[in-house]
């Protein structure tokens, strides 16, 4: 159950960090201010290093991680551009953003709680992302 738990768990995290990275990419060429767009590069690169390290532990589990699902990728993309479309602001840009790490840390807390017996370098790989993800948040407040 330990290394089931733990597969799961990882799939999540990996899906949960490539939705992220997507989009932040996707706002990138649209922000305005430099310091913004300083910070969303900086937890790009939070994420991907972080990813790294799950790729590391689901190669050692022989799995190949999880891609997010296709619709809530593809809602999420239509709802950026259809924002953006509107109204290319920062602020725009930080409600975004704000939108995308509340659903990452709900939904991280929830797969933490499914799959309670996972490791523990698991979990806490878990918690880092949710750290991550909190941070950025707070970090958007002063552009909303």
């Amino acid at each position: 159950m330990i290394e089931s738990d733990t597969i799961k768990l990882l799939r999540e995290c990996d899906a949960g960090i490539k939705m992220g990275v997507s989009s932040i990419d996707e706002v990138l060429d649209y922000v305005h201010d430099e310091k913004l767009g300083k910070r969303l590069e900086e937890c790009r690169n939070e994420h991907s290093r972080l990813q790294e390290e799950i790729q590391g532990l689901l190669e050692q589990y022989h799995d190949d991680g999880k891609e997010p699902n296709p619709v809530a990728k593809g809602m999420s993309w239509v709802k950026t551009n259809a924002k953006l479309v509107m109204d290319e602001s920062d602020h725009t840009i930080a409600d975004l953003m704000t939108d995308g790490c509340n659903m990452g840390v709900k939904s991280l807390n929830r797969y933490l709680n499914q799959y309670q017996a996972a490791d523990e370098k698991t979990k806490d790989i878990a918690k880092k992302l949710i750290h991550i993800e909190e941070k950025l948040t707070a970090d958007m407040e002063k552009f909303l």
